[in-house]
């Protein structure tokens, strides 16, 4: 019997530094939450921090495809919306807009949004239990 593959491992470690907020660490870099229940201007709160996460997962798949499918990028940006349900709490719907500056045509464009949604692991996660939707298109 063959060895399986070694499986990716994540670790990160949060911890509360005041009841205004808390911070989390993984590798060397960190980042301040919000998790005031007022809210605060200077930090991502846990919704914002998954949309970011998901908005990060879509640009690291074309970051990983772009070489593989030769395709031309200048850029990208994500733009991430999701509306939040009260009972029970969760994220009920997420839209997205994948921008991405190049010359590539609408079929290539077609066909790297596919990568993104199929290979996606934060993207992958979150559709099954959320009414994930988007689009990609050109700058």
């Amino acid at each position: 019997m063959e060895n399986a593959p070694q499986k990716l491992q994540f670790a990160v470690r949060a911890w509360r530094n005041d009841s205004h907020g808390s911070e989390a660490q993984c590798k060397s870099a960190s980042i301040t939450l919000d998790t005031d229940l007022a809210g605060r201007a200077d930090a991502f709160n846990p919704a914002e921090l998954l949309l970011a996460a998901l908005s990060a997962c879509m640009i690291k798949g074309i970051e990983r495809v772009v070489p593989i499918l030769k395709f031309e990028l200048r850029g990208v940006q994500v733009v991430v919306n999701g509306v939040r349900q009260d009972v029970p709490p969760k994220m009920e719907s997420i839209r997205y807009e994948i921008i991405v500056d190049t010359d590539e045509s609408d079929r290539r464009i077609d066909l790297l949004h596919d990568n993104v949604k199929k290979f996606g692991t934060v993207f992958n996660t979150v559709a099954p239990g959320t009414d994930l939707a988007g689009v990609m298109h050109r700058q």
